[in-house]
């Protein structure tokens, strides 16, 4: 069970010697670049990279397997409904119609329609490596502590502090429950058809999202008690300066976003085309 909890992970490699800000900085700046440009050169680059750092991090893949399958799942399905909404979206983009299968009526396949949803595809892949990393190798205390390093209110680098640290509990919470319900015959696993699986997950959902609300307002209570918020500043126990690695980490960030707008200037549009 607890291989399946996406959370802080003690570990020793170069990422978890960074800031937790400059980690933040290089997720955020980079999924902008990504998003704003559709070329293929730049994302399969950035997609690349994020799985390079994706295996520096020393993250065994066994243990957010189920978070990519999700991923996939989720681009299969978005590629589907692009399609079927706008078959014949790609050949506008890029000028161009080569078509590929014939298909039937206005469902036929052109390979403008098709390099357009692979780029949709990859975009996945350029920041869903990149979010996993940062939730497992920045302590939740450490990232606090940076983000009011940089300029943000330390009750909202509280807040997300808090939300980091109870990510891991409510799963853990979820399994315990699904757990117990099929230890009392109840079968929630992949034997059980998908309409029992649903039901079943749903009458956990429900009562661990009403334990979750008195929690959060237990400690909203504690920390009024002990009187939060009082002073305009704070003192932190894991704080971390900038180092040189945290410096050539938002460098690069700055550096691919740069890029990400030159590739608009160059390409004259969002849009890469290789037919032209």
């Amino acid at each position: 069970m607890t291989n399946r909890l996406i959370g802080f992970r003690p570990g020793d490699s170069f990422l978890y010697q960074l800031s937790g800000a400059s980690k933040l900085i290089f997720f955020i700046l980079v999924s902008i670049a990504c998003m704003t440009t559709y070329d293929t050169r730049f994302t399969l680059t950035i997609a690349v990279f994020s799985l390079l750092l994706f295996k520096a991090a020393n993250i065994k893949f066994k243990e957010v397997s189920f978070i990519f399958f999700l991923v996939i799942v989720f681009a299969f399905i978005n590629v589907l409904v692009v399609y079927f909404f706008a078959p014949s979206y790609g050949e506008k983009i890029y000028g161009v119609k080569t078509i590929i299968f014939q298909g039937w009526g206005r469902f036929y396949l052109s390979s403008q329609e098709l390099f357009y949803l692979f780029n949709l595809i990859i975009k996945y892949f350029c920041t869903v490596p990149l979010a996993v990393i940062f939730l497992i190798t920045t302590h939740p205390s450490q990232f606090a502590s940076s983000l009011n390093q940089i300029g943000i209110p330390y009750k909202t680098a509280y807040s997300v502090s808090l939300t980091l640290r109870y990510i891991p509990d409510v799963q853990e919470e979820f399994y315990m429950i699904r757990m117990s319900q099929e230890a009392r015959g109840i079968e929630l696993s992949r034997k059980a058809a998908l309409r029992q699986r649903i039901k079943g997950n749903l009458q956990i959902v429900i009562p661990l999202i009403f334990s979750s609300l008195e929690k959060i307002d237990t400690i909203s209570t504690a920390m009024e008690l002990r009187r939060f918020g009082k002073n305009k500043k704070r003192s932190w126990y894991s704080f971390q300066t900038f180092h040189k690695g945290d410096m050539i980490t938002m460098f690069l960030a700055v550096f691919f976003l740069l890029v990400s707008f030159y590739l608009i200037s160059l390409n004259k549009g969002r849009f890469y085309n290789p037919w032209l």
